[in-house]
């Protein structure tokens, strides 16, 4: 019988809990127990693929080509296991599953109903983690916060499964947020005992209660908490903001949590062992070499969890090389109306990442233009590969007006189309070229040089490719084509052969990087942007941009 440990919120939403999640994995796979890790989301929304980003962020895709909730980023990059389509729930597909089923006479004539129709499915989705993962823990994050109108199926289900698993194979986290009043100097617990009080009020005693907080909690708050919340004192688990979000293992590791939760699951676990990551998040924290300016050139820089996963993977690939990666946001859209060159004369690098539609294309493109012509290197991910293409197509193949058929579908030069298979889709949901698909590199060049080897797996989300009308003549003109499909139909990867490191992808590596094992065209790309920095091409950020850059490194706290 696996273990479950679900894991909710409360007082406010945002508080952490996938962060949370992802540290409890880390800290039982310490202990040589297997892991996965489940989010189940509220919303009706089948998918997050058809959400935009500043609602939801980033839209995180597995291998079989879910897309999902970003939070099952945080799980991968921490617990380090590749998850599936099982580990993303929404009350949209839980309904649909449902309805389809009413539809074909299953349920013999029978009033469908929330209990026991709705949970019994949740239910099975949970227990289908258990399954097909065979994981010793499974650990199950509840979207939202307590008191929602449409969490209370997720809550009830979760409710029954301490009874369908077994008492002794479940456990309950819930994590709350102490508030701190400035006037009387003090943190405020009446929130998260209110907090509490409307769980066990749906039948749910949490086992353990994780206290974010912006201040430290001392043991007089714990006992308090302890006392209203029905716990023990050991139960009481501070989790004060943390200086990067990797800390967090060590954190709860450190205030007893990893031990509580072994002893009361009588799990057969070892000794935890967290030198390697503690090693790392020492790294992470003491002073780089040097530090690497990188221009994120997107469309949605204003929501910065549009792009969490690029960002972490540039962190991963910094620290690998012990550098510290300043990150300049740069909205595309407003790229368009200002001075291109001085507006990047700082950077030694710029990653354009995925995106969709024509807002901002232009910026996107200037990017790619200056990057070539400087020796700036530069990272395309999907839609900046498909930038990167359009850009040396117009100016260095003379292609004038080269677009992309989703921009300009009227082109005369389509040098990106839409793929064959695309074309006579009409729904848009979960119909993309998803997941993971093999890629033959071509020996002698830059990324096959990074890889180590010839053919790779990566992720995918896209409907439009490299239009393999012009292979011929992007070729006589410079550009490489280093990756294909098995079979050589699709362009995968370019790269430009005279440059630092100019390459476009059309997968998304971001999505494989981990803290301890950064991607190898993230560390090619660092690379090479490091040496741009000490050949004294690197200017220093403005100063409200250095300013605000350090503010955001102190607030990396996993909200």
């Amino acid at each position: 019988m696996p273990k479950f440990i679900f894991v909710t919120g409360g007082v406010v939403s945002s508080v952490g809990k996938g962060i949370a999640v992802a540290a409890i994995g880390r800290i039982l796979k310490s202990r040589g127990l297997s892991v996965s890790a489940q989010k189940l989301d509220p919303y009706i929304n089948v998918d997050a693929g058809t959400m935009s980003p500043f609602q939801h962020g980033e839209v995180f895709v597995t291998d079989d080509g879910a897309e999902t909730d970003l939070d099952l980023g945080h799980y991968e990059r921490f617990i380090d296991v590749n998850l599936s389509r099982n580990s993303n729930v929404t009350t949209g597909q839980i309904y649909l599953e449902v309805l389809t089923a009413e539809r074909r006479g299953d349920y013999l004539g029978g009033t469908v109903q929330v209990i026991p129709h709705i949970t019994n499915t949740i239910k099975n989705r949970i227990w289908s983690v258990a399954e097909t993962s065979g994981a010793d823990v499974v650990i199950v994050e509840v979207g939202g916060t307590v008191g929602d109108i449409e969490g209370l199926p997720f809550l009830e289900a979760i409710r029954q499964m301490r009874r369908e698993a077994g008492r002794e194979n479940v456990f309950y986290v819930h994590l709350t947020f102490l508030p701190y009043i400035a006037a009387t100097g003090e943190l405020k617990t009446k929130p998260t005992q209110h907090s509490v009080n409307e769980l066990r009020r749906i039948g749910i005693n949490p086992d353990v209660l994780i206290c974010r907080s912006d201040h430290p909690v001392t043991p007089e708050i714990r006992q308090k908490i302890a006392l209203f919340g029905d716990v023990d004192v050991e139960a009481v688990i501070p989790l004060e903001t943390a200086e990067t979000i990797y800390e967090v293992p060590i954190l709860l590791e450190e205030s007893g949590l990893g031990t509580y939760v072994v002893d009361r699951l009588n799990l057969n676990a070892k000794e935890p062992d967290l030198t390697g990551w503690k090693d790392m998040v020492a790294k992470l924290k003491a002073p780089k070499d040097h530090s690497v300016n990188i221009a994120l050139v997107g469309k949605y820089t204003e929501l910065r969890d549009a792009y969490i996963s690029v960002a972490e993977a540039l962190r991963h690939a910094g620290l690998a090389h012990n550098l510290q990666i300043n990150i300049d946001w740069i909205d595309s859209e407003s790229l368009e109306n200002e001075d291109v060159d001085q507006r990047l004369s700082h950077v030694s690098g710029i990653v354009v990442p995925g995106g969709f539609g024509p807002r901002g294309v232009e910026g996107k493109i200037a990017a790619a233009k200056y990057a070539r012509e400087n020796n700036i290197p530069y990272l395309g991910l999907c839609y900046g590969m498909h930038m990167l293409t359009i850009e040396f197509a117009r100016n260095v193949c003379g292609l004038t007006g080269a677009n992309t058929t989703e921009v300009d579908p009227d082109t005369q030069y389509p040098v990106i189309d839409l793929m064959a298979s695309q074309k006579s889709l009409s729904d848009k949901g979960g119909t993309m070229r998803l997941g993971a698909y093999p890629c033959s590199l071509v020996a002698g060049t830059k990324v096959s040089k990074a890889y180590g080897k010839s053919l790779i797996h990566e992720r995918h989300r896209h409907r439009w490719e490299f239009n393999n009308s012009y292979r011929e003549i992007m070729e006589n003109h410079g550009l490489v084509l280093s990756g294909l499909s098995p079979d050589g139909n699709l362009v995968e990867i370019v790269e430009l052969k005279d440059h630092p490191w100019y390459v476009g992808t059309q997968f998304h590596p971001e999505f494989l990087s981990r803290p301890m094992r950064p991607h190898p065209l993230f560390l090619g790309f660092i690379e090479a942007a490091s040496k741009v920095v000490l050949e004294g091409q690197q200017h220093e950020l403005p100063l409200e941009e250095d300013a605000l850059q350090s503010l955001e490194d102190e607030i990396q706290v996993g909200v």
